[in-house]
């Protein structure tokens, strides 16, 4: 009974430290033998894979989102698309579109490619790494369309 709460509380751990279903983090964490780590590890990969599968569905649905910097010598907008209305409404689509405007802003894209910067918040990550994870966390393909940073 025990090992059941433990693998349980495993399963809610991985969901919250990685958004994704309940389900899947049931089986990285059994393909993975209950070790969090490798469980996330394992997640990283699927999220790749379906990442590279949903690439070529099309993007009709999504939102533009705009930051200015404090100060109001920096602005960035973004138009970032999906495949449905339901997803472009979601808290973690409108959450990406705006962690992308500040790395926009922060970071100017005409420099470095936006997709292969490092992560403004965790370096560990480029932007290509973190619009894969939320299409396999959303379920839907993603797309950084346009954007657009102003600097006085």
């Amino acid at each position: 009974m025990k090992s059941n709460i433990i693998k349980i509380d495993q399963i809610k751990q991985l969901r919250e430290e990685t958004g994704v279903s309940v389900i899947e983090c049931k089986k990285a964490l059994t393909e993975a033998k209950g070790n969090v780590g490798k469980a996330k590890e394992i997640l990283k990969k699927w999220g790749s894979q379906l990442a590279g599968k949903k690439i070529k569905r099309e993007t009709k649905e999504g939102i533009i989102e705009s930051y200015i910097h404090p100060g109001k010598k920096i602005g960035a907008m973004v138009e970032l698309d999906c495949e449905s209305d339901f997803v472009a409404r979601s808290e973690d689509f409108q959450k990406l579109a705006h962690e992308l405007c500040l790395q926009i802003a922060a970071m100017d894209p005409k420099k470095t490619s936006l997709m292969r910067q490092l992560w403004i918040k965790d370096e560990a990550k480029t932007i290509r790494d973190l619009v894969q994870e939320y299409i396999a966390k959303l379920g839907e393909n993603i797309i950084i369309k346009r954007f657009i940073r102003y600097e006085l």
